[in-house]
């Protein structure tokens, strides 16, 4: 089983990747592959809604990264997205990639579905509940699994690290690495 995450912060190494790694080393404890995908590193543009991509399982309209991307989608058996919280939102690359891979996956017989999806959100101090909300609709709009935890899955932090200090958050993200290894076990 492989679990893919894709990392919405342009910090590569700041809380977002932080909460990541907290999951992941629950889900490594459980015989999980991870793999973390930087979009920072990424091209991805905004969806133009031109339904090209219903022709083949891949956006046409485009030359860059989202179509690699989302194959890492379809070969994963779950999916994290983590963001961080930009003004109550996620981050602008990370909404170019659920709505092109969304499009893209509704339009293919729900090619994500009963994929198991997790979202990861770092915060500053407000508004991650409508990222995590956010994150989520795209898995259910996809017709994913999504695992719960013991509270919402944030962390508060501003500066890189700061989110380790955020008790609760770092048991939620553990929690939920267990939960997520937990029914990717009966899933798949």
């Amino acid at each position: 089983m492989k679990v893919i995450a894709f990392n919405g912060s342009p910090r590569k190494n700041g809380n977002t990747t932080r909460a990541i790694e907290i999951v992941f080393e629950e889900l490594k404890k459980e015989g999980i592959e991870t793999e973390l995908i930087q979009l920072a590193d990424k091209e991805i543009k905004a969806c133009l809604a031109c339904f090209k991509c219903a022709e083949n399982n891949r956006c046409m309209s485009h030359k860059d990264d989202l179509n690699d991307l989302y194959s890492k989608m379809l070969e994963a058996d779950g999916i994290i997205l983590g963001s961080p919280t930009y003004f109550a939102n996620v981050s602008s690359k990370m909404k170019a990639l659920i709505d092109r891979a969304g499009i893209i996956s509704k339009v293919n017989n729900d090619a994500l579905q009963r994929k198991v999806g997790a979202a990861v959100v770092a915060v500053r101090r407000q508004g991650a509940c409508a990222v995590f909300s956010d994150l989520n609709y795209f898995f259910l709009i996809n017709q994913m699994i999504v695992p719960g935890s013991s509270y919402w899955n944030l962390g508060i932090g501003l500066n890189p690290g700061e989110i380790l200090k955020d008790e609760e958050g770092v048991k939620t993200f553990r929690n939920l690495g267990k939960n997520m290894a937990w029914l990717m076990k009966k899933l798949f």
